[in-house]
């Protein structure tokens, strides 16, 4: 806000706001578009702005309004599934659809002027039924999008359940984890035992490794093998080991 402020007081506004009438309010308009620069040269002492006036009804005003957040070039994933959400309720409840051959499905012509499929931005609106906790955790990306989308299915309730676990177990849920989730609270199996279960599973990328630079194995494992053969000659060869330090220690009893 700062940047924008320091511009708007050097060069003034360049792009006018997009405002709209009232209905049934003599004189007074609406933003659109364009708050942020509203907001900007308030603060400065600003008493005029240059604006575009649109003609239009709130759910079009909504569709202009999304279209022109969806432009930034950095957006939370909760706030593309907000955005995605009001122009979806506003072209629904507008009852438009464009023709080409057959009517297409409102989040099709969402796509036309999205970067974003039908499919992908019909997950982003199935996000909206997160719980805010789970919402921000997907924002500060402790789960993925496809996990959070996966959880969206499940009541708020159960949800909450899952985020008490992820808080009780110090982990986040895996996407085949929230797969097993939804698909046992689409069967009617689903409640906080199952939930407490399914996080307390060992995940593969949670399991601890030991990572061993080749150069300190050249020499000591015959270059003929396969990477099979060399992590059964390791196993091998720690297991040698470990009789050999415990033979050690019975010796010096």
């Amino acid at each position: 806000m700062t940047e924008l402020t320091d511009s708007i007081k050097e060069h003034g506004i360049l792009n006018p706001l997009l405002v709209r009438p009232l209905e049934g309010e003599d004189g007074r308009y609406e933003i659109i578009s364009g708050h942020r620069r509203f907001f900007a040269a308030q603060k400065i002492g600003l008493r005029k702005v240059p604006c575009t006036v649109h003609f239009i009804d709130r759910d079009a005003a909504t569709v202009m309004m999304v279209d022109s957040n969806c432009q930034r070039t950095e957006l939370l994933p909760s706030e593309k599934a907000w955005a995605y959400k009001m122009k979806y309720d506003a072209l629904s409840h507008q009852g438009t659809s464009r023709q080409v051959g057959a009517k297409l499905r409102t989040s099709e012509e969402i796509a036309e002027n999205a970067d974003d499929s039908a499919r992908q931005i019909q997950r982003y609106i199935r996000l909206t039924n997160l719980i805010p906790e789970l919402l921000d955790m997907m924002d500060e990306r402790k789960i993925a999008f496809s996990v959070g989308v996966e959880l969206s299915f499940l009541t708020d309730q159960l949800q909450y359940d899952v985020l008490n676990a992820c808080e009780l177990n110090d982990n986040t849920p895996s996407y085949a984890q929230a797969v097993r989730m939804h698909k046992a609270h689409t069967a009617g199996e689903l409640d906080r035992d199952r939930i407490d279960e399914i996080m307390c599973e060992e995940k593969a990328n949670q399991r601890d490794k030991v990572t061993i630079p080749l150069d300190r194995l050249k020499g000591k494992i015959p270059s003929s093998y396969n990477e099979q053969q060399q992590k059964e000659f390791i196993v091998k060869a720690v297991d040698f080991y470990h009789r050999y330090l415990h033979k050690q220690r019975d010796q010096e009893r």
